[in-house]
């Protein structure tokens, strides 16, 4: 394993990346484009892009633009809808955890921004049954919603025959340098099986020694290439036409849109999955358990490569967060209908042994990323202002921690 100089990442990294003669990964190489690209050439490129899918007597959406109560959701339609003045059908995926917060976001969203908005609700007991499978074989309680998020877009596309749909930034591109901005990558159902969904269609789920049935998966199947080819659909990424910052466009978000943002507890980050109690909790741990590092290990690398934090200041937040216990075990007991202590022993089935060493019945050593860097500073500087997250609400408001099934709206 070998960290790159500038960031926190390694080669060890689950998307793969390298490491040039000095030391330094794809991914900050990559980033370094962000300072150096024409931006306002590449809008008006990405002008032209979308100039022919306009729809020309207004009985059409001009796009697809896949939301969720927080993430890069506002920034999205914000560039939509008034930059580009299209005319969008939003799309959102019900991922189950939802949080009251990401429900007041989401319908916020619709409202400000004035738009339509289609919603999929999988029967939930198909979705539990996926998750059991799924956590059970490779260690996800995401994957039904990784699944559903990226393929109801295309999904919707083909029924609508709306061809272009409109996604933010690539993750490949914007860890780990898989791509330039400049090879302006779209959307594949390769990169989706691949990285999305690590490796699984929803037909590979279904065995003999597994009880999912065809009706619990059909809705997860991507569209044929038949299907694809006769609407010409196509999915763009914004960040290879803008010059992508989460901080920022968060807070232009929060003071222009009334976006609502929340702390948590294994990461510094307030902007990001506020609108789901397991991505950055039992989701975010499971990834620990797997690969060695967790979500706070790319909020840190992000804001270094962007210059808020210094590397010593990013190592230290992540030995701050990253061992943090989950707060929604027991909510996600109770939904999955499981013990607690049935899920710990299934989660340990997952814990990598490149990362984790069992001392004793129970007892883990935990040997990851973090733990093999060379020490910080006993007393790094503080992050200045401008590396500061704000949280402007609770993921729980007045609700509580339950799960919000299906919401409409929030009071606000």
């Amino acid at each position: 394993m070998e960290f790159c100089k500038r960031c926190l990442y390694t080669t060890a990294h689950p998307l793969g990346l390298v490491l040039d003669d000095e030391g330094v990964c794809s991914g900050c190489r990559v980033h370094e484009e962000k300072d150096s690209l024409d931006w306002a050439e590449r809008w008006a490129r990405l002008e032209s892009i979308v100039a022919p899918y306009r729809s020309t007597d207004g009985r059409n959406y001009d796009c697809i633009v896949p939301v969720s109560g927080a993430h890069d959701a506002y920034y999205i339609v914000h560039l939509v809808k008034e930059r580009l003045g299209l005319n969008p059908l939003l799309v959102t995926y019900n991922r189950y955890f939802n949080t009251p917060l990401g429900i007041r976001n989401l319908a916020n969203l619709r409202i400000r921004l004035n738009c339509d908005i289609l919603y999929q609700n999988v029967n939930p007991e198909s979705v539990k049954r996926i998750v059991r499978s799924t956590l059970r074989r490779f260690g996800s309680i995401y994957w039904p919603i990784l699944a559903g998020q990226t393929v109801f877009p295309v999904q919707t596309a083909v029924r609508f025959r709306v061809p272009l749909i409109i996604w933010g930034a690539h993750q490949g591109l914007e860890q780990v340098g898989m791509f330039s901005h400049l090879h302006e990558v779209e959307m594949t159902r390769r990169y989706r099986k691949d990285h999305d969904l690590m490796g699984y269609e929803a037909d590979d789920l279904l065995s003999v020694f597994d009880t999912l049935t065809e009706g619990d998966i059909w809705q997860y199947r991507y569209p044929d290439d038949a299907a694809l080819d006769a609407i010409g659909v196509r999915g763009i990424y914004l960040g290879n036409y803008v010059r992508w910052d989460p901080k920022a466009q968060h807070e232009s978000m929060i003071a222009r849109h009334d976006y609502a943002s929340a702390a948590f507890a294994r990461t510094f980050d307030t902007y990001d999955h506020v609108d789901c109690f397991n991505y950055m909790d039992l989701h975010d741990q499971l990834k620990l358990f797997k690969h060695g590092y967790s979500r706070v290990t790319d909020h840190a690398t992000r804001e270094i490569r962007h210059g808020r934090l210094t590397r010593d200041q990013g190592l230290a937040l992540v030995r701050q967060y990253e061992q943090v216990p989950p707060r929604y075990v027991e909510r996600f007991c109770d939904w999955l209908g499981m013990q607690p202590q049935s899920l710990r022993f299934m989660l340990d089935q997952h814990r990598n042994p490149a990362y984790w060493h069992a001392a004793s019945p129970g007892e883990w050593t935990f040997r990851g990323w973090s733990t093999r860097q060379l020490d910080t500073p006993a007393s790094p500087a503080s992050p200045s202002s401008e590396a500061a997250f704000a949280a402007t609400a609770s993921r729980e408001l007045d609700g509580g921690d339950r799960y919000i099934t299906i919401g409409k709206g929030w009071p606000c």
